[in-house]
């Protein structure tokens, strides 16, 4: 008889996940415990840098080996007499928030793996090193590190970011073959709505990480005016203006920043060393006006009103 569609994908799963539990095991039981050996030394690299590089990998890998693999063997050396793992993954799904932290880590980690492996010669040989001696990694024979697969460090470090969509994928895919009366339909379903809230919380995480070191930057190529620089703040759109003059019928070249609370009216430094633009004057969104000018001479122009005071300009 051929195995019915939802044992196939729960199989898969428990497959997925034994791979996955090595990978981690690599991270966290090589990787991390080699490189805090030498980070303690004091020689190669700093503690406070490796910790920051691994993050919590070390709750992440006790969660996945010491619980979440050997519940879903149990369920699948049982599955005959008791063909379900919707309430096991109802189980796990609060535990993946902590890859909250992980995932809005990651990019930094990567940024300070290149950046030491520039600055520390030493550090670089020790990853090259891990990458390559035989080891017996999670009851794997000692061979020539087949779990590296010659992959780097970084590579490794970016599949617990891809384990939840990966989840979510195959929770979904699991629902859709079971059959309507089967007893784990329930769970299940309810199971891959934690799932998608759990994946919500981390692109959410994502998202705001970004959103931040986009305004960081922002911020520095205004200054950092410690009247604008506020975390809150949200940039919504930026580009080349033209101010006109009606005294001698001119324009000149400015630049706008608009927030969501403030228009900054701003003049492109001639000699860029540091700040890319000077600050000229800032309007408050709240009580601003803006009434678009017909006017022949200078097309697409506009008047924006603020409490500061009223600017004519002119749009590309």
């Amino acid at each position: 008889m051929q195995e019915p569609e939802e044992k196939k994908i729960a199989l898969e799963l428990l497959e997925t996940e034994q791979a996955y539990v090595n990978r981690l095991h690599l991270l966290d039981q090589v990787f991390y415990t080699e490189l805090m050996k030498e980070a303690k030394t004091g020689k190669v690299v700093p503690e406070e840098v490796v910790k920051m590089i691994f993050s919590n990998i070390s709750s992440i890998y006790q969660f996945h080996a010491e619980f979440f693999l050997p519940e879903l063997q149990k369920r699948m050396e049982d599955w005959n007499h008791n063909p379900r793992i919707g309430d096991v993954i109802q189980k796990l799904a609060p535990f993946l928030k902590m890859y909250g932290e992980y995932v809005k880590n990651f990019d930094k980690a990567v940024e300070l793996i290149t950046a030491w492996s520039e600055k520390s010669p030493p550090f670089q040989e020790l990853i090259a090193d891990i990458q390559t001696v035989p080891l017996s990694v999670a009851g794997v024979p000692a061979q020539k590190r087949k779990v590296c697969a010659n992959l780097t460090l970084q590579h490794h470090m970016l599949e617990p970011v891809q384990r939840i969509p990966r989840y979510e994928l195959l929770l979904k895919d699991y629902v859709q073959k079971l059959p309507p009366q089967s007893p784990d339909r329930g769970d299940a379903q309810k199971a891959l709505e934690m799932i998608f809230m759990v994946a919500k919380h981390s692109n959410a995480a994502i998202a705001e990480m970004e959103r931040l070191q986009n305004l960081w930057v922002v911020y520095q190529r205004l200054g950092l005016e410690d009247d604008i620089v506020d975390p809150s703040n949200e940039l919504i759109k930026e580009g080349p203006i033209q101010k006109i003059s009606t005294r001698n019928n001119s324009t000149s070249e400015k630049y706008l920043f608009l927030f969501n609370n403030m228009l900054l009216y701003c003049v492109p430094k001639v000699i860029q060393v540091g700040a890319e633009f000077q600050v000229h004057l800032r309007l408050d969104v709240e009580g601003m006006k803006v009434r678009e000018l017909k006017d022949t001479e200078f097309p697409h122009t506009f008047l924006v009103s603020g409490k500061q005071r009223t600017l004519e300009l002119q749009a590309r």
